[in-house]
């Protein structure tokens, strides 16, 4: 009965472990041990900022036991009569110097949270890669051309919890040639908390590694990728640490050459039916085959600077730059198209060269200083600049041939397009742990946008430019947004909350000056997020989310310009675009440690899609961003996550989802849905004793599933990573192959209404990748004092 009666007094030990510079110390180990110090009863490790909190303990004598490598193991024995705050706990630092340390550690590759599933990839063959190799290879991201998606949703980038605010072609640019040797790991972020903007729908979150070492050290890399064409990349990074700084310097180098072939066929109809009062009948009219190669040629420079400078033990001043600069970027598309009847009898046919070259640069600059009270509570400040310049010059040249493949005419002209912008942010947050169970989270953000972009067309006539003045547009956007929130989170027996509210006043102007139009949206929008979990037993935990964002219309979107990629397919801008509120509702139930099973329910009023629309009577198809009526997503997913083996990690994830959209056009109202399946099974070796030679081995499947009023075939993505460490462990070998069944192409196919394309796309996306990595300057731990790496905070 006294047993039973001390088991049933469950009690808690809870505490914050710091250095002697009273900086807290994460992932420190915290185990639980019988009075006699011989038998492991509970553990865990400390968070971000030092805590932990070990639960459901009777009312005995323990031993409890902090750790963590170049710090002296702290040990007390403890008489537990209910809940124990320890405080601050103070871990001293070894006095003596080590030669070397070797450390060998095996880490789950993936975590399952209520919120996110966490992919580490530190010490793994994939940091010898790209960071958008790392993103390709993490389970729930689906990176294609252009875009950057979980499952079926665009997501937001962030790097260390802050925004990367690109387009989705830089992102990409910039991700592929930055070295992935400094992540820790990627955050899938399904239900992001209030301190997220509003526009952050779906989280994608690189956590940078922390630098520990003190002193110097720094390596050098290099790559070489044989696809199509050979690309190259190298780079090199610089650490440096003492007690008062922390500094990073990373360099990269790329040089590419990208190859694509694309089939299309489109189908131009026309209304048969007589009676406009009657549904339409459309039959063909004619026939337009093309077959498109594009290359573009690019060399990219990036250059991150990551400074923190610590005043006192309590304040910290950061300091984050980053550029990417392509002085050099040449887009070449040759274009044959074939036009049949509806008997497919050639008519007649065109060639279209368009060449662009590209120059730009971004550079963002963060400053921030974090201020930590004595109460365990903190104050963060951040400021952010970014300047970006673009500019294109294209010419594009047609020739038109008859029937017999005669020469009969040719056309050509020149465009001009610039664009700069400038982005200014501001950003306070004050966390406060309540007590041992319970924090608040509030803070504020001002964001401003003002971009300036002109486009110019000169058709040649007689060899002379002329201004085409219906394709000449300037256009002014400026975007302000202020917002507020706060995040209250509380944990106790066995449940855990958190629940927050995000309010933003959104102001937006677009002006056209050629047009004289403008524009002006002005809205104010309130988002609530919560989340809820309960641990039925000691094997079952039930999940439930909740989240409202939304998207606004980016300023391109905006922009009215009209962009020919040739006379007969170009880009357009609607000036008319409403913002997307999307309601995501989550359940989930994790069950025998390993296994997860859950439903998901995502509501999107207004979706943005950019939608190719072909127009019957001029034979022009034109990709316009369109508000879609309505669109429905829900699914159900199973995961495992399990280690079979010692030196093996296995991660698996199935999902079965249905997609519906629905638009409003002039020529009727279409609706369509796909059931779709979408399954990875990612693996994770560590070989030799070692573990100087690590795999990892990924094959996506993405099932035939509707995009933007598309249906986009099967696709079946297959990567493979190996690293080996020689030279005592100073340098690195890597190789990679992607795509090594050649099913990572697709088809897509448009069907609705007046409307029927069909598209076969090669992307250039198969490869061999071999690498080298050599680590120089100091690798003795002297001191081991605790800093937070800058991070890559990325031009916002």
């Amino acid at each position: 009965m006294l047993s039973s009666t001390n088991w049933a007094q469950e009690s808690s030990i809870s505490g914050q472990v710091v250095d002697t510079n009273n900086m807290p110390i994460s992932l420190a180990n915290v185990v639980i041990l019988s009075e006699d110090g011989t038998s492991f009863l509970k553990g865990t490790s400390t968070d971000d900022e030092g805590f932990f909190n070990i639960t459901n303990l009777s009312t005995e004598i323990y031993v409890i036991k902090i750790s963590f490598i170049g710090f002296e193991e702290f040990e007390q024995k403890i008489i537990l009569t209910g809940n124990l705050d320890l405080a601050k706990i103070q871990l001293q630092a070894i006095s003596e110097s080590l030669d070397e340390v070797t450390v060998i550690a095996k880490k789950p590759t993936i975590t399952r949270k209520p919120d996110r599933l966490v992919f580490n990839v530190e010490n793994t063959a994939l940091t010898e890669g790209s960071t958008l190799g790392v993103l390709k290879s993490t389970p729930g991201i689906i990176v294609s051309e252009g875009s950057m998606n979980i499952k079926s949703s665009p997501a937001t980038v962030f790097i260390n919890n802050r925004r990367v605010q690109l387009t989705s072609d830089e992102l990409i640019t910039l991700l592929e040639s930055a070295p992935a040797n400094s992540i820790k790991s990627v955050e899938v972020i399904t239900n992001p908390p209030a301190s997220y903007d509003a526009d952050s729908g779906s989280v994608i979150n690189i956590i940078m590694n922390k630098n520990l070492v003190t002193g110097y050290r720094g390596s050098a890399f290099a790559n070489y990728t044989q696809a199509v064409f050979p690309r190259y990349n190298a780079g090199t990074s610089h650490y440096f640490k003492n007690n008062k700084i922390n500094l990073n310097l990373n360099y990269s180098y790329s040089q590419n050459k990208v190859n694509r072939d694309q089939d299309d066929t489109i189908n131009y109809l026309e209304n048969t039916n007589p009676n406009p009062d009657e549904e339409a009948i459309y039959e063909i009219d004619q026939i337009w085959k093309s077959n498109i190669n594009r290359n573009t040629w690019s060399q990219t420079h990036n250059l991150n600077l990551n400074f923190d400078y610590y005043i006192d033990d309590n304040n910290t001043l950061s300091l984050t730059s980053t550029g990417l600069y392509t002085p050099y970027y040449k887009y070449l598309v040759k274009n044959k198209t074939d036009i049949f009847d509806e008997n497919l009898s050639l008519q007649d046919r065109f060639t279209t060269d368009n060449l662009s070259r590209d120059k730009q640069y971004n550079i963002g600059t963060d400053l921030n200083f974090r201020h930590s009270f004595e109460s365990g509570a903190s104050l963060s400040l951040n400021g952010h600049y970014t300047i970006y310049d673009y500019n294109r010059d294209q010419n594009v040249f047609t020739n038109n041939y008859d029937i017999d493949n005669i020469f009969e005419d040719s056309s050509e002209f020149n465009t001009d397009a610039n664009q700069k912008t400038n982005i200014i942010n501001g950003k306070a947050d004050y966390s406060l742990p309540i007590n041992e169970t319970s924090s608040l989270d509030v803070g504020a953000k001002y964001s401003h946008i003002n971009t300036e972009s002109d486009i110019t067309r000169f058709d040649i006539v007689g060899g002379t430019e002329v201004i085409n003045i219906d394709n000449t547009d300037a256009f002014q956007y400026d975007e302000n947004v202020l917002a507020a929130y706060s995040n209250y989170s509380k944990s106790w027996d066995k449940w855990e909350l958190s629940i927050g509210l995000r309010v933003e006043q959104s102001n937006i102007e677009g002006t056209s000056v050629t047009l004289n139009e403008t524009n002006e949206q002005d809205y104010l929008n309130w988002f609530p997020n919560a989340s809820l979990s309960h641990q039925i037993s000691e094997s079952v935990n039930v999940t439930a989310n909740y989240k409202r964002s939304i998207t606004r219309p980016s300023y391109k979107d905006l922009n009215p310009f009209t962009f020919f990629l040739n006379e007969s397919n170009v880009v357009l801008g609607n000036p008319n675009l409403n913002p997307t509120y999307i309601d995501y509702y989550y359940l989930g139930v994790n069950f025998l440690e390993n296994f997860t099973i859950s439903g998901y329910y995502k509501n999107f009023d207004g979706d943005i899609v950019e939608l190719p629309r072909q127009d019957n009577d001029t034979n022009i198809i034109a990709y316009t961003p369109t508000n879609l009526e309505n669109k429905v997503e829900y699914g159900f997913d199973l995961e495992y996550i399990a280690a079979p083996a010692r030196h093996w990690d296995l991660y698996f994830v199935t999902s079965f989802y249905n997609i519906a959209e629905e638009a409003s056009f002039i020529e009727g109202f279409a609706e369509q849905n796909q059931w779709s399946n979408y399954s990875v099974l990612s693996n994770s070796f560590a070989f030799l004793k070692d573990q100087s030679l690590n795999a990892s081995l990924t094959f996506t499947w993405v099932g035939k599933n509707l995009q933007q009023f598309q249906t986009i075939d099967d696709r079946l993505v297959s990567e493979l990573s190996v690293s080996k460490t020689i030279l005592k462990k100073k340098g690195v070998i890597t190789f990679a192959v992607e795509d090594f069944f050649d099913l990572q192409d697709f088809k897509s196919r448009t069907r609705y209404l007046n409307q029927s394309s069909y598209s076969s796309v090669d992307i250039d996306n198969r490869f061999i990748k071999l690498g080298f990595r050599y680590k120089f300057g100091n690798t003795k731990l002297s001191t081991n004092e605790r800093t937070t790496d800058a991070e890559e905070r990325e031009r916002l």
